[in-house]
């Protein structure tokens, strides 16, 4: 078997596989499984990334039957049952899994992306970080009030669950991480902005939920836009319609594509690029060949949507495993993939967050704690389960971030943009207030200007 994806479907898949009489072959480009539910806590500089990601031979040193391949598919000969990789590597197939996800969506304006980056890979996540707190760092430096106004402005595209969380986490970053540590700006006074297309936030939760959400972001000082469609993204700010909002740091959570496997395949795909499978989540036409995870347009036993999530990937991956364990080992196949749903959570700051299990609801400091425990459950390992939790544990009691490293270069195209003017140094031993004068003036010093 060849598993393409070393994400929660391609994991479970091979770990369902660990007593079957199968050689697994688990190829990913990356060398490393990433928690992304977390993410955002990585772009906010309130995790590390080495604490929600692991390498993918420790978590399989174990199991004999998997060999690990750190490579880039390029393309797959169904009919010669052939996975290629790079310019010389082929890999031959009895069983193909496609479990290589989905990425950012920009609804055909890809030129957007280099001044709005999405959440998908630790790469993603430490860049947009890295604009996060230089935003900072240049607003303490200027004397443009107008500049300083646009590189304390952060906004947020898309109001689903990675975007109300980033937002929340943006006011926590701002308004409790950073207190006292400027002395020319005042961080709490940063303006973030969410704006979302549809009609409310969380639109895949409750009414009631999405109320709840709603009315915790505003409180916390998040400018909400919901019936607002962005459209232009350029390194000064937005544009939504006639309004124009300048920003220093624009987000994208606004939408996914699968990835290409399914063009690789020709297979059936819908609008948002998903492979139509079959009730035991093979690909129609294409013998051998299984689809999971957001690669999929997969339905339950009910015949809903089965959402995009860990948990929905996890239960997929793990039916496919055992679907060819059994076939290994000549027993009956199990019954059709049934999805189980086990609800919705979404957090939006410290102490607030939403929880939907069927018809139970939870919210405020309950849905913040159960959000907690349940994403520690999921988390990979007990180094890493120990590592968050006591992350978390300490930013709670002390409202410090300890992840806040400004690391890598400036992006070419990027939307942190190089700070005009000079910087007014104080004399000895004074503190620079926000109106004090100087006779004194000096350029500021050229790692500042450069950033």
């Amino acid at each position: 078997m060849v598993i393409l994806g070393g994400g929660f479907g391609g994991l479970e898949a091979a770990r369902a596989l660990a007593r079957a009489p199968v050689e697994v072959t688990l190829i990913d480009r990356q060398n490393h499984h990433l928690f992304q539910p977390l993410l955002y806590q990585v772009a906010t500089a309130a995790l590390s990334p080495g604490d929600i990601a692991w390498p993918v031979r420790t978590v399989f040193r174990r199991q004999r039957n998997v060999t690990v391949v750190m490579a880039e598919a390029t393309g797959i000969d169904t009919a010669a049952r052939v996975v290629r990789a790079g310019d010389t590597l082929s890999f031959p197939y009895d069983a193909l899994l496609l479990a290589t996800g989905a990425t950012h969506s920009y609804f055909g304006r890809d030129e957007w992306a280099p001044v709005a980056p999405g959440l998908k890979t630790i790469e993603d996540a430490t860049d947009i970080r890295r604009r996060l707190l230089l935003a900072f760092e240049r607003a303490e430096v200027t004397n443009d009030e107008a500049e300083r106004r646009r590189l304390l402005t952060f906004v947020v595209v898309g109001g689903g669950p990675t975007g109300v969380e980033l937002a929340g986490a943006m006011v926590e970053l701002a308004r409790h991480a950073m207190p006292r540590e400027f002395r020319r700006i005042d961080p709490a006074m940063a303006r973030i902005v969410l704006v979302e297309a549809g009609p409310r936030v969380l639109p895949t939760f409750p009414e009631d939920l999405s109320a709840v959400a709603l009315r915790s972001l505003e409180r916390m000082g998040v400018q909400v836009r919901t019936g607002t469609r962005v459209t232009h993204c350029g390194p000064d700010g937005v544009e939504c319609g006639d309004e124009r909002i300048g920003a220093s740091t624009i987000v994208w959570a606004a939408g996914v594509v699968a990835s290409p496997a399914g063009a690789w395949i020709d297979a059936e795909r819908d609008r948002q690029g998903r492979i139509t499978v079959g009730a035991d989540l093979s690909v129609p036409g294409r013998p051998g060949v299984f689809a999971v995870g957001d690669l999929v347009a997969a339905t339950d036993g009910h015949g809903r949507p089965v959402p995009g999530n860990a948990p929905a990937a996890k239960q997929m991956g793990r039916y496919v495993g055992r679907l060819l364990a059994a076939r290994a080992k000549g027993r009956p196949a199990p019954p059709p993939f049934a999805y189980r749903h086990h609800g919705d959570l979404a957090t939006i700051g410290r102490r607030s967050a939403v929880v939907e299990l069927g018809s139970i609801r939870l919210t405020g400091l309950i849905g913040w704690w159960f959000w907690g425990i349940a994403h520690i459950y999921y988390l990979v390992g007990f180094r890493s389960r120990v590592v968050v939790s006591f992350e978390w544990l300490w930013s709670y009691l002390t409202f410090q971030r300890g992840a806040r490293l400004i690391t890598g270069r400036e992006p070419r195209g990027g939307n942190a943009v190089p700070v005009p003017g000079q910087v007014r140094v104080p004399d000895q031993g004074r503190a620079l207030g926000e109106g004090a004068q100087h006779k004194h003036q000096q350029p500021a010093p050229a790692a500042l200007r450069a950033g």
